[in-house]
């Protein structure tokens, strides 16, 4: 399970709209907690395409 953390999520919306924007990229078992501000989910996926998804949905995946 790969476990990113995201700044900028407020909301559910947000949360689905991550969701949404990992699972294009190919994740599977997407988890998403707005009060932890991180985002579980299977899958080999490039670390720079997970950034651009995030950014496209106005938020930061932080290191």
């Amino acid at each position: 399970m790969t476990i990113i953390h995201i700044r900028g999520m407020k909301c559910q919306h947000c949360a689905g709209a991550t969701q949404k924007a990992l699972e294009a990229l190919g994740a599977t078992e997407v988890q998403v907690d707005i009060a932890k501000g991180e985002a579980r989910f299977e899958g080999s996926l490039d670390p720079h395409a997970v950034r651009l998804a995030i950014a496209a949905q106005g938020f930061e995946v932080v290191d």
